[in-house]
């Protein structure tokens, strides 16, 4: 029964006009992007943080949250029509949704990855719902030693599932912690790092860095990339499936959308790794193996449930824990920060309205996104011939822009496009920038709680190996190092993240 209360006031407070309007704005915004090759939602709601200022808290949030699970629905249709992934999740469909549209069945692959999105994203939103109150109960018990164990946890995990190079990941994380102790020291007062420049007395901004390393360096590395695009069906009919393709997909779906809603939750997991997960199970489970690849619609169907679900499901440590999972997270924790909210179980008990109105926002927006993708693929389909030498000038204006309005800071624009070209040298490396950003936003906060909880302790260290929960925490790290550093085990995952 409190279930259904605290969803009743959810939906009462989702269900204003104005929160309907961000909702749509939210999702229309996100299926663009994911539509639109070059950028995605982590670039996007980089650009967006400034516009959140202005707007309630409830509204900012579902707004960016529509973003993010918006993009996983619209990804498709550039993968399906172009065979270009516009959201990375959507890298998997291409292989099988390509095929399809060459085949002249592009509208059945569009509407099973839009109707297979839709029950996954609803699944994952009631997953959510259902674990958020034991959840923050559990979190609640919480004190620093088991943050900072929890926190450690996370990085770690991020550092193994992150795409590419162990050792860059390390790096990566490393070099977000160490941007992140920039600033005045939280007990001291003495400044750290900021080499005498006013604006560095609170450290780098999470605008500035995040719209630099996401924003301006994917602009940098899109320009490099050639604008040929093969549209393979310009007029897209049928997408509603024949009864044999619902026979072929439905278990492919279920089986996508419970994998993604497990992988989501995992740190450094999300939309990426639970699509190529739910591919691999296919191919593994499928009678004919060598279908995949040449237009198995369940090479579409599982992908897409299983991106969505890991989407939504990405979710849950964020509102029950307050530890953001991937860079996108971590972007939501940036917006609740500037709105003064603390991430946390407490968003729960002092918040109510915020946080189960964003749960109730999300079975909205899967709704409008459902109604969005299938009958306006027309559209999507011209707005794929747009030119990108059109879009980029726009977009790096309304960056500087961005950035700028925050705190009218000339210098703090200067350091935006730094990090811009940092973030450009990154992808040249074939570094991963998410676990920077991990690194950034986290590192602040174990340091905080592992002060504080040497305060309590008297100094002694071994507070964070007496207390049960922090202790089993621990050594879940060391479990994952352990295992990580298996010789089958780094197989496997080289060849998992295998990019070519």
């Amino acid at each position: 029964m409190d279930l259904l209360a605290n969803l009743g006031l959810g939906f009462d407070a989702a269900f204003t006009v104005a929160n309907l309007g961000y909702c749509f704005v939210g999702v229309t915004l996100g299926t663009l992007i994911g539509v639109l090759p070059g950028l995605g939602p982590v670039a996007t709601i980089a650009m967006l943080l400034p516009i959140t200022y202005g707007l309630q808290p409830l509204s900012a949030l579902i707004m960016l949250a529509g973003i993010y699970y918006g993009a996983q629905y619209g990804g498709s249709t550039s993968a399906i029509l172009v065979n270009l992934p516009g959201e990375s999740s959507s890298v998997v469909t291409c292989l099988d949704g390509y095929a399809m549209a060459r085949k002249g069945r592009a509208g059945a692959a569009l509407g099973v990855a839009a109707l297979g999105s839709f029950f996954a994203g609803t699944v994952a939103t009631v997953a959510i719902a259902v674990l958020a109150a034991p959840l923050s109960a559990l979190a609640l018990k919480f004190g620093p030693a088991e943050y900072f164990s929890l926190m450690v946890l996370g990085l770690v995990a991020a550092i193994v599932l992150a795409n590419g190079s162990l050792i860059k990941a390390i790096a990566m994380t490393v070099l977000g912690l160490l941007l992140g102790l920039v600033g005045t020291d939280v007990n001291s007062g003495a400044e750290r790092f900021s080499f005498g420049i006013p604006e560095l007395s609170d450290g780098f901004g999470f605008v500035v860095v995040s719209m630099g390393l996401f924003g301006i360096a994917e602009i940098i590395a899109n320009l490099e990339k050639g604008e040929k695009r093969d549209i393979f069906a310009t007029t897209v009919g049928g997408v509603w499936p024949s009864r044999e393709d619902f026979r072929a997909t439905w278990k492919p779906v279920l089986r996508g959308t419970f994998l993604g809603s497990l992988l989501g939750v995992l740190p450094g997991g999300g939309a990426i790794l639970s699509s190529f997960a739910a591919y691999t199970l296919e191919k593994k489970l499928a009678r004919d193996p060598s279908r995949f690849g040449q237009g198995a619609i369940e090479g579409v169907a599982a992908p897409e449930s299983a991106n969505n679900a890991g989407a939504q499901t990405s979710f849950i440590p964020l509102l029950t824990l307050g530890i953001p999972p991937n860079a996108v997270m971590a972007l939501m924790v940036g917006a609740m920060m500037i709105h003064g909210i603390v991430p946390g179980p407490q968003v729960m008990t002092e918040r109510p309205e915020l946080f189960w109105g964003l749960i109730a926002s999300m079975w909205i927006g899967n709704g409008l996104l459902v109604l969005l993708n299938l009958p306006l693929i027309g559209l999507w389909v011209r707005l794929l011939k747009v030119p990108y030498r059109l879009l980029y000038p726009a977009i790096l204006l309304f960056c500087c822009v961005g950035v700028y309005s925050v705190n009218g800071s000339a210098l703090e624009v200067a350091f935006t496009v730094a990090f811009g070209l940092l973030g450009y040298l990154f992808i040249k490396l074939r570094c991963e920038p998410a676990p920077l950003l991990l690194g950034f936003v986290l590192g602040p906060l174990m340091e905080e709680n592992l002060r504080r909880a040497l305060l309590l302790a008297r100094g002694d260290a071994t507070v964070f190996f007496t207390r049960p929960l922090s202790l089993g925490l621990l050594l879940a790290t060391a479990a994952l190092v352990v295992i990580l550093v298996l010789p089958n085990v780094r197989r496997t995952r080289d060849v998992a993240f295998q990019e070519d």
